[in-house]
């Protein structure tokens, strides 16, 4: 099948007015307000409900809240948190937590920011940041164990303080 085209004029075979037309929208942009974030001197405002990455806190007295309980490796849909509960010896906070993690590991590569973790979280013990900036210059750098987790989450001030009352119940009953 042969199309057949319209011949083109002078005018049109300089191409002058695609170009014209070209450096009209060029000067359209040029002079409208610049919406390019310098990223690292400007950073963007995160919203409230941002889900980011996960960490972990401690209560009040140091102690890490995880309970290992392991419902958020259950929930993790990419499967990118691993909990070791600790053997049957128990922990070192025996005397205040049910079983306190042996390893906790978030392999950030794989982690989707679905939030499931912090929502099932029976001990809230685990939250999202507002960072958005997660870098790393090696995969094995992005699996965060748990003493990086509880460094990033720091101390989380609760009104209920359950593990107070229970070591004063302890110490009340000579254990």
């Amino acid at each position: 099948m042969i199309v057949n085209r319209k011949e083109l004029n002078f005018w049109e075979r300089l191409y002058l007015s695609a170009l014209v037309n070209g450096f009209k929208v060029t000067l359209r942009h040029f002079f409208r307000k610049k919406v390019t974030m310098q990223y690292p001197e400007e950073k963007w405002v995160v919203p409230a409900g941002y889900r980011g990455a996960p960490y972990l806190v401690k209560n009040q007295e140091g102690r890490t809240k995880c309970v290992s309980c392991q419902l958020c490796e259950f929930v993790c849909p990419p499967k990118a948190i691993r909990i070791t509960p600790p053997g049957p010896a128990g922990s070192p906070e025996a005397g205040y937590v049910e079983k306190a993690p042996k390893e906790f590991e978030i392999d950030m590569l794989r982690c989707i920011f679905c939030g499931y973790c912090q929502e099932v979280c029976p001990e809230e013990a685990i939250f999202l940041m507002n960072d958005y900036s997660l870098v790393s210059t090696t995969r094995q750098e992005m699996i965060y164990n748990l003493e990086k987790l509880l460094a990033l989450g720091g101390v989380h001030q609760d009104s209920i303080r359950k593990w107070e009352h229970a070591a004063k119940e302890a110490a009340a009953q000579g254990v």
